[in-house]
């Protein structure tokens, strides 16, 4: 390969990368201009457009994708193998972008901003929309340096490192009718639900668990953000299962009264996720390390906290009684099947009264 070729590969990366000539030249620290004169070479030697205007930045052709599907493996193999530890966050000028919902936005811009500013001046920061199913197409069209993902699937240019295993909560307003005592599986079962679905789908974690116990609650509501759900539990008599982590302002707060779930919902585990490309990345490796010590210290406190004001509800022996109730039997339960658990629920219970939510 002749050497203006391998320079001609780097600008396209870069553009490829930024998605706007001006942002290419800032990263590459060339001038707009010699920029634009690099991509009219390209277009020459590859005889394709390569690239769109599309408003303040460019969009790439279909020959501009395929490219850099191919080289951007070797790039990134050749930059380590140059340069594999050149990375000081006091010196540093670089962006980094990461996929994230806005609870991940919550616990880890904060903290990190502080570090940045005290310590990594030049670094920037940038959000981009998580979609959790998308998570390897993100990595590998090189849209964001980090995502975070419940999906593990094995993947062999995919690495993930588990950061959280949210904890399922039942949340409602203090003076619901069903706040002034403990929550049985009954009166859960028989409520009206709000759940909050980002794909449109009206079913969860919840309506499985109960369907293996022979059970179904009704979703009389669904919204498709955390953030309109905390305005329709003040104002109604929905109630919502949701990771306790998520609507942890409101709890702690006491506008929403919290229980632990009627039944025992497991979580799947949250991981951050990165592509085989920047393995030894020094700088993504600093940030890395970063996020997953934020997202853990707060972890630790919301647990601290959330115990001192959970009210209690999961009675893993009625939950036992009614799994083999269920096996014995394929009929339906009876109103009498629910009526001996609550009684079992508030037998082992005594005490909820207890309880207190802070």
């Amino acid at each position: 390969m002749r050497p203006h070729d391998l320079n001609l590969l780097m600008i396209f990366d870069a553009i490829m990368t930024e998605g706007a000539i001006t942002r290419a030249a800032d990263r590459l620290s060339m001038t707009q201009p010699a920029v634009s004169n690099a991509l009219s070479r390209m277009r020459t030697a590859w005889n394709d457009e390569l690239f769109v205007k599309d408003g303040r930045g460019v969009q790439p052709t279909s020959y501009a994708k395929n490219l850099w599907s191919q080289i951007q493996g070797p790039l990134g193999e050749l930059e380590v193998a140059v340069n594999p530890t050149d990375f000081d966050p006091a010196t540093a000028k670089r962006t980094f972008r990461i996929a994230a919902t806005d609870s991940i936005v919550s616990m880890v811009w904060g903290p990190l901003r502080k570090v940045i500013e005290n310590e990594a001046p030049g670094i920037n920061i940038h959000a981009i929309p998580n979609y959790d199913m998308e998570t390897d197409k993100i990595l590998k069209d090189a849209e964001a340096e980090l995502t975070f993902s419940k999906h593990q699937e094995p993947d062999s240019v995919i690495r993930a490192e588990h950061v959280l295993d949210p904890s399922w909560a039942v949340v409602m307003r203090p003076d619901h009718p069903l706040a002034s005592s403990q929550l049985t599986l009954d009166d859960f079962v028989a409520a009206d639900h709000l759940l909050v679905s980002v794909t449109g789908d009206v079913t969860g974690p919840t309506d499985q668990v109960l369907a293996n116990l022979g059970l179904k609650r009704r979703v009389a509501m669904s919204v498709n953000q955390f953030y309109n759900a905390t305005p329709l539990l003040k104002e109604s008599n929905l109630i919502c299962v949701a990771p306790s982590l998520v609507l942890e302002k409101e709890i702690f707060s006491g506008e929403l009264a919290v229980f632990e779930t009627p039944v025992d919902i497991v979580s799947s585990p949250l991981s951050v996720m990165w592509h085989k490309r920047q393995d030894q990345d020094a700088g993504l490796q600093w940030l890395r390390g970063l996020v997953v010590k934020f997202i853990q210290e707060r972890v630790q406190r919301h647990d601290m906290l959330l115990s001192q004001c959970c009210r209690k509800a999961y009675c893993a022996d009625t939950v036992k009684r009614l799994m083999k109730q269920r096996n014995m039997d394929s009929n339906e339960f009876t109103p009498a099947h629910l009526q001996k658990a609550n009684n079992d629920v508030l037998a082992a219970d005594s005490d909820y009264e207890n309880k207190i939510i802070a």
